[in-house]
């Protein structure tokens, strides 16, 4: 395929310009000639085709924002006549490319220029490449051709062969730009304008495609939702009909949260912020998820019970009556409580119930070992106050929201446990128990310790506000138990708020009388037996009490009462015993086993721990209440052993200064209490405390160790119905501990009749119950050399001497 040389004789052509539209070779167009520029180019062609043979030829060049393009179309006037709409035209067909050049003269008031025709041959037969471009391309003219409709058109795009004329009939594409059109005149290569006009294709119809996408699902949106709209008209126009054959009003109908916000008892700001949610909820599409979330919300502010209070039973006599049948013992919890309703009761009939919109709530925190009861005596106090009873487990939990809520603005948010124990209880006034609020954590969520600051500060808690529900609830007439097994894990700011009662755990007499009032009834309940069939001596009680079960509360021993209504149960239904039954405590060994538990003082002399020198029981206070506590000192060969000391037991820091302390006092002062110090300069020592996967801490087992060391060297025994506690110091004075009451409690379970305590403790034996004191003989101490001379036996006999007075 060849065309005109570029080396043939320049053209000289009048300019006819096209504002913002572009022509390529090979398009036919009409042209208006009532424009006064296409006319005036028009009348000179037709003027200079006189003198030359031929159609009349002008210069189509784009014109954009008033500037010409260095390249035009050669164009043949192919006839002059009216347009459709009667106006005056010119058809215009062009012929092929012009580099346009400097300007001449020529006749007519038609600007005139000199062009030369631009070489757009390309070798004949095409390359591979070449011949796949126009195959691509008239693919894609095609499948845009069929989305329009234009089928006439796709067989003439099918049967051009030039490739300089398939790639120029892009120009009757109305999707191009006018700058995208002045690109594919401007580019002289055939190969590259048709490679130019495949990409704006395959773009176009990228795009289109994209876009009948879009409008699909739009479409599909906007039918769904006329849908949606249509059932959703009709099923309201069906409830109207049934609403009108029920003789309803519309006002009726269960979804009007403005009924029933302004039908609600609600306090004056709750119904204020309920109304504005209302309005966001009249104002809201069926389809925003923010219309479920205010739904939620509504319905929980309508079912708190706002104004809901129960009566307080003020029968003092009645409440205290309630609480000592429900729990024995615990007496400082009980006359706790009956202060508590005395006030309450006084303050009522004065009409002092509320001052400064604060009522008379309680923060009381029970702070006892496992087994005592603290969790069961909320539900006692609940009922002997007559309120509701909630329980909130807050043991494991770590975050910050299950205290004060979450946002709403997060999905699936609840109010926090305080709100839904409210909710639950029904009323504004229950008794809450908190439960095992020492084992609160906290992590990246936050601390919930800290959120429960606001709940339980009587000074703030009547304006307390959740995150979830964002208005004010009053939580100054609830009372607030919560129950911890260690104080040290409670925070202080938060201890700091309530008020604290211990509970040290139960005497053998205590636990008696509630194994034969509470558990032994509730386990026959259990077994399936009745109160005839089976009873327990009193006897056996005391032995499962004491020696089958060494505990602070009485866990284990309703256990273990269960595991023997269960055996006589057993044992029944094989034939083996005949019902009723008593049990009593020789008959405990062949139902369920041996003792676990013997006293040391109950143990042949030769097995006692404290049978060779150098053992000292001492006590201590642990998790689980009071305990007793061997402590072991030994000496090292002189040959084979390093001097100095050694501590093993899993001890801390406290603990392993106390045992410096003793040995430094040994051996400062052993010449005065006759003891070889020279064995301690020169012999390791080593310092043991049994149970060894227990981590222990403390300075109470200062006199112990003492004492260990002194019987170790001295050769005198320890005796064995001794136990102590105390601090020493390093001149040998004997300084106070904590604890003494669970000590005592834990000295009376072991069997031990001695107990030596400091001094300066002498006032928390007011603590100890009167039936444990009766059976201990207290020594209360201010010098080590007094512990001595009470706790290690004579060194002529191993027997136990009389005890002399205490100091």
């Amino acid at each position: 395929m060849t065309a005109e040389s570029t080396a043939s004789t320049p053209l000289t052509l009048p300019v006819l310009p096209l504002d913002d539209e572009v022509v390529l070779p090979g398009m036919v167009v009409p042209l208006d000639l009532s424009d006064s520029e296409v006319r005036a180019a028009v009348e000179a062609a037709q003027a200079a085709a006189r003198s030359e043979p031929g159609k009349p030829k002008v210069l189509l060049v784009p014109r954009i924002e008033g500037t010409y393009a260095n390249t035009g179309v050669l164009g043949t006037v192919e006839q002059v006549g009216r347009l459709a709409d009667g106006d005056p035209g010119a058809l215009i067909r062009g012929r092929g490319r012009v580099r346009i050049g400097a300007g001449t003269t020529g006749p007519g008031a038609a600007l005139w220029v000199e062009g030369t025709r631009i070489d757009e041959s390309v070798p004949d037969p095409l390359p591979g490449q070449v011949a796949e471009l126009v195959k691509e391309y008239k693919a894609l003219a095609s499948t845009w051709l069929k989305k329009r409709g234009a089928w006439q058109v796709v067989d003439r795009v099918q049967a051009i062969d030039d490739v300089s004329a398939l790639a120029d009939n892009a120009g009757y594409s109305p999707f191009l730009t006018t700058d995208q059109k002045v690109e594919l005149l401007e580019t002289a290569d055939p190969v590259a304008r048709l490679k130019l006009a495949t990409q704006q294709l395959r773009d176009h119809l990228a795009e289109q495609d994209v876009a009948e996408t879009i409008a699909k699902d739009v479409q599909e949106g906007v039918d769904k939702q006329q849908r949606e709209f249509l059932l959703r008209r009709q099923l309201e126009a069906v409830r109207k009909e049934l609403r009108d054959l029920n003789g309803e009003k519309d006002g009726e109908e269960s979804d009007d949260y403005r009924a029933r916000v302004e039908a609600a008892d609600l306090p004056e700001k709750v119904r204020e912020a309920a109304l504005k949610e209302v309005d966001k909820l009249e104002r809201s599409s069926d389809q925003s998820p923010e219309g479920s979330w205010i739904r939620t919300w509504l319905d929980t502010i309508l079912e708190l019970p706002w104004n809901e209070r129960t009566e307080d039973a003020y029968d003092i006599q009645g409440a205290k009556a309630v609480l000592d049948a429900e729990h024995a013992g615990l007496e400082d919890v009980k006359e706790r409580i009956t202060e508590y309703l005395a006030v309450r009761k006084r303050r009522a009939d004065r009409g002092l119930g509320v001052i400064g919109g604060r009522r008379g709530g309680a923060v009381l925190a029970l702070v006892g070992p496992p087994g005592v009861g603290k969790t069961s005596l909320g539900e006692s106090v609940a009922h002997a106050m007559g309120r509701k009873f909630v329980r909130v487990a807050l043991g494991g939990v770590r975050d910050e929201a299950e205290i004060r809520g979450h946002r709403r603005t997060y999905v699936g948010a609840l109010p926090g446990r305080i709100v839904r124990a409210i909710k639950e209880a029904g009323s504004m006034n229950p008794v809450v128990l908190l439960d095992e609020i020492d084992k609160v954590g906290s992590d990246f969520r936050g601390d919930p310790a800290a959120a429960l600051l606001e709940v339980l500060d009587p000074a703030q808690n009547h304006t307390f506000r959740d995150h979830y529900l964002e208005v004010e609830l009053d939580l100054s007439d609830v009372v607030f138990l919560a129950t911890a097994n260690v104080l040290e894990a409670i925070p202080e700011a938060l201890l700091d708020r309530m008020e604290l009662v211990r509970l040290d755990g139960y005497t053998e007499d205590e636990k008696v009388v509630i194994a034969r009032d509470h558990l032994l009834p509730r386990q026959l309940d259990r077994a399936g037996l009745g109160k005839d069939e089976v009873t327990l001596d009193e006897s056996a009680l005391r032995k499962l009490a004491g020696e089958y079960t060494r505990e602070a509360g009485v866990r284990n021993l309703e256990r273990s009462i269960a595991r023997l209504l269960r055996k006589v149960a057993a044992q029944h239904e094989l034939g083996e015993r005949e019902l009723p039954f008593t049990v009593t405590d020789g008959e405990l060994r062949d139902l369920i086993g041996r003792p676990h538990h013997v006293p040391e003082s109950a143990q042949d002399p030769a097995e006692r721990r404290t049978a060779v020198p150098g053992v000292a029981t001492g006590l201590a206070v642990t998790g689980a209440g009071g305990d007793v506590l061997y402590v072991e000192a030994s000496l090292a060969d002189p040959e084979t052993g390093a001097a100095g000391l050694t501590l093993t037991g899993q001890l801390g820091d406290v603990m392993k200064e106390s045992a410096q302390i003793a040995l430094s006092f040994l051996r400062s002062h052993g010449a005065e209490l006759e003891l070889p110090v020279a064995d301690l300069k020169d012999r390791g020592v080593h310092i043991h405390f049994p149970a060894g996967a227990v981590p222990k801490d403390g300075p109470s087992a200062g006199i112990t160790m003492t004492t260990a060391l002194a019987s170790l060297l001295s050769g005198r025994l320890v005796r064995t119905d001794v136990a102590m506690t105390g601090e020493v110091s390093l001149t040998g004075r004997v300084l106070p501990i904590g604890g003494v009451k669970q000590k005592l409690l834990a000295a009376h379970r072991a069997g031990v009749t001695t107990v030596i305590i400091p001094k300066r403790n002498e006032p928390d034996l007011d603590d100890v119950p009167a039936e444990v004191l009766d059976k201990l003989d207290v020594h209360t101490v201010t010098d080590v050399r007094q512990v001595l001379e009470l706790a290690l036996t004579p060194a002529t006999s191993d027997a136990t001497p009389e005890v002399p007075a205490a100091a």
